[in-house]
Order: structure tokens, then C-alpha cells, then sequence
């Protein structure tokens, strides 16, 4: 196994729940020493389910690999200590109520002052100045501020994306900082201060629907398993109440889906049929259509058709097929109850690399005061 590329760094990461977490995270699993602070009963996060072995689901997925230390940086022993470790650690992260680390002596533009190496990740809602600023939130809330909800769902009415998704977008912006930052201070040796907010990860990530609004006037319409741009591109039910979701990206494969699918060569000269903007105008007789055709075959005689006509299709799963699904990559975790298997991190290797213990409370609060007690 080759050294991971992060060994020899130091993280302290102030956090809970999932933004920070998820960054941290990242950091753990490629060889940082992660040291997660956490109040006396843990981060909230740990009490989210139980489903993990006896454990948050959520906190098994985003605390492998981390030291967990038991501190009160409001409590001036504790607050010495944190300052002793900050001072040999290269990067902090917090994701605190805005200016609550400020007040408490461990905001950014101090400690960048105080120690030019260090790189801090300031983790918030929506950002640090305006009207919002003050404001609580999490992923829902967010996903509602910023448009994601109107877009998501059914036609008669806004959804939540079924995953932390501003959460997880703010994460991976944060991560990514972080290892440019890292790459900066190997040229310049100094180190950054990087302000990641939950609101600013999700509008990067709603430029499509923004951008169609302000060049049309009007937002993309919420139209469940289908694309607001494309056509066909959508589910549709067999005779054995299997849902095929496909996707049809130009006219080139519009031609074969007609003429190897739908046993129709001559569909795509027909009016309502002809190019995509047209298809999408009249989607409902265009998916009516299709929808009788699939509505003949069986789940299997579907996927086969549409492997012979070069479709791309998938099956809408539910929870429990994506458990047994064959493209599945697991990798195990140890916990406090035990090993869980969690779905792999998404990026392969030449090389393996394992992933670290989810810690108990506290589990290393004695050894991490002693290591580093004034």
C-alpha cells in the first residue's frame, strides 16, 4: 500500500452534522489526523437514527478515520488546549452559528494572524454578511431557499431531494478548497482562509435552472421522472410493473429507439415527432406513445429491446434493489457496535486504502490532552 497522500497532516475540525463532517471526512481517509471536537454529548448528529449497528447512520458514513476529544472551548482549559494543538495543525474547520467561534477566541482572521500556515474553513448557511447571515440552517431549509425544492418533484407540488444535498455540495466545495489551499502553501507557504456557506455550494450547482430562467423567462416545470429540456426522457411502466426510465440525448438516437424499440423507422418524420424542442412541446402525445409500447412488453423484453436500439435506460430502483445492486462497491467500517458496511467512496485506485474506526464519545480525549497538555 503506497503512503497516503495526506499523512503527516494535521486537521482539527470543530463540527457537526454534515457539511464539515463531510470535508473532514475526505481529509481522514487520505491519511490526515482528523481531531473532531465535540461537546460532552457528542455531535447532535450521533442521535439522527440507529440504524448502523446501534448508530447514526449519518455519523458512521461521515466520522471514520477521526479522533474523537470531548471539549468545551468555552471553558478556559479547554480552550488552552484547543489553542495547543491549532498550533501544529494545518487546517481547522468550523462549522459553528456564525461568529460563535469568533466570540469564543477561535475565529479565522485571528488565527490566520496568529499562525500564517494554517488554513481555516468557515462553514455557514448563507455566508457571512447580509440579511441571511444570522440565519439557522440545514439542508432543507436551504434546499427550499434556493430553488432546489420548486424544481424537484412531481407537478403538483415542490419536493425534497431525498438526500442532504446542500449539505453534501458544501462538502465537496470545501474539500476541494482545502487541497487547493494545501497545493498553494507548498509554493507560497502560507496558508488561506476559505468560506464555504451551504446556500453558495447549491446555487453553483442551480446555474442550469438559472440561467434558463433569465434566458427564457421561465423556470424549468417540475415534471417528476421526466427532463424539462429533453424528450422522450422519462419513466414508463411494463406489464409487470417494472419502471424504465430512458434517455434519449439526440437525433441520432431518437432514430434507432424509433426503428429498433418502437419498431418504427418512420416515426421521426412524423409531425409532433420530428426534433427535441418539437418533441418536448408535445410531450404528452409523444410519451402516451411510448408509454403503449412499453406498457406491451415485460421488464426483461423492455431492457433487451433497448440494449438492441442503443438506449440508455436504468431501472428506477428502490432502496432495497440499490442494496443488492451488481455495480454496488461496499468497503466495511469498524464502529463501537461493530463493523457496517458503507457504500464505497466513489473514486478507485491502483492502490487500496482502508478506511478508519468511526470513534466513540470522547474515545480519545485522554490521550489527545496529554499529547498535547501545556
Amino acid at each position: 500500500m503506497l503512503s497516503l497522500p495526506l499523512k503527516g497532516l494535521l486537521v482539527v475540525s470543530l463540527e457537526q452534522a454534515v457539511a464539515a463532517p463531510y470535508c473532514s471526512s475526505r481529509l481522514a481517509d487520505a491519511g490526515a489526523r482528523v481531531i473532531k471536537i465535540e461537546r460532552p454529548e457528542g455531535d447532535f448528529a450521533r442521535g439522527y437514527d440507529k440504524a448502523a449497528k446501534g448508530l447514526s447512520s449519518y455519523f458512521v458514513w461521515l466520522n471514520r478515520g477521526k479522533q474523537s476529544l470531548v471539549a468545551d472551548i468555552k471553558d478556559p482549559g479547554d480552550a488552552a488546549l484547543l489553542r495547543g494543538i491549532l498550533a501544529k495543525a494545518d487546517v481547522f474547520i468550523q462549522n459553528l452559528a456564525p461568529g460563535a467561534a469568533a466570540r469564543s477566541g477561535f475565529g479565522s482572521k485571528e488565527l490566520r494572524e496568529k499562525y500564517p500556515r494554517l488554513i481555516t474553513v468557515d462553514i455557514s448557511g448563507y455566508g457571512e454578511t447580509g440579511d441571511y447571515a444570522t440565519m439557522k440552517a440545514y439542508d432543507l431549509l436551504v434546499q427550499a431557499e434556493t430553488g432546489l425544492a420548486m424544481i424537484t418533484g412531481h407537478p403538483a407540488g415542490p419536493g425534497r431531494v431525498g438526500v442532504s444535498a446542500c449539505d453534501i455540495a458544501c462538502g465537496m466545495a470545501a474539500h476541494a478548497g482545502v487541497l487547493e489551499a494545501l497545493i498553494a502553501r507548498g509554493i507560497t507557504g502560507e496558508g488561506d482562509a476559505l468560506k464555504v456557506s451551504l446556500f453558495d455550494g447549491m446555487a453553483d450547482w442551480m446555474n442550469v435552472p438559472l440561467l434558463y430562467f433569465e434566458g427564457t423567462g421561465q423556470a424549468p416545470a417540475r415534471l417528476g421522472l421526466a427532463h424539462p429540456s429533453i424528450c422522450p426522457y422519462g419513466a414508463f411502466g411494463t406489464n409487470d410493473g417494472a419502471l424504465v426510465l430512458i434517455s434519449i440525448q439526440n437525433e441520432r438516437e431518437w432514430a434507432d429507439f424509433c426503428a429498433r424499440f418502437l419498431d418504427e423507422p418512420d416515426l421521426p418524420k412524423t409531425p409532433g415527432y420530428e426534433t427535441n424542442m418539437i418533441r418536448v412541446a408535445n410531450r404528452a402525445v409523444v410519451d402516451a406513445h411510448i408509454g403503449g409500447v412499453f406498457k406491451k412488453l415485460t421488464r426483461d423484453q423492455a431492457a433487451a429491446k433497448l440494449r438492441v436500439s442503443n438506449t440508455a435506460y436504468g431501472f428506477v430502483n428502490d432502496v432495497a434493489a440499490f442494496a443488492r445492486h451488481p455495480a454496488l462497491r461496499r468497503q466495511t467500517v469498524q464502529t463501537p457496535g461493530g463493523p457496517v458496511a458503507i457504500a464505497a467512496p466513489p473514486v478507485l485506485r491502483e492502490s487500496s486504502r482502508e478506511l478508519g474506526p468511526v470513534p466513540a464519545i470522547g474515545e480519545h480525549s485522554d490521550a489527545i490532552r496529554a499529547e498535547f497538555a501545556s
